[in-house]
């Protein structure tokens, strides 16, 4: 199952990052096997500076696939206000094209 909304996980650290991001945008993933709280992290990257990770429920996914290669680039764009306000997400992901573990 390939997953065309994803919301970003990210704190108040990245919050300046992603408002300087245009509507749409490309972003890479990396795996971040350094990640001293989820060991199957993957963190999200926008001209090189992480503007947050997937979410942990759905990292381990692709994490796999992603850690022994260059990362791998894919659409995003910014969440609606609504998702903001509700939710706290501010990027959303089309991870259609990502490769995943089944």
């Amino acid at each position: 199952m390939r997953l065309a909304r994803v919301p970003v996980a990210a704190g108040p650290a990245y919050i300046e990052r992603i408002r300087l991001l245009p509507s749409k945008f490309t972003v890479t993933l990396h795996a971040d096997s350094n990640n001293r709280f989820n060991h199957a992290a993957v963190v999200v990257l926008s001209s090189g500076e992480a503007v947050g990770y997937l979410p942990p429920e759905l990292s381990w996914r692709y994490f796999e696939t992603l850690k022994d290669g260059p990362g791998v680039e894919c659409p995003g764009r910014h969440a609606p206000l609504s998702a903001h306000e509700n939710t706290g997400t501010d990027v959303l992901l089309d991870l259609t094209g990502v490769p995943c573990a089944p």
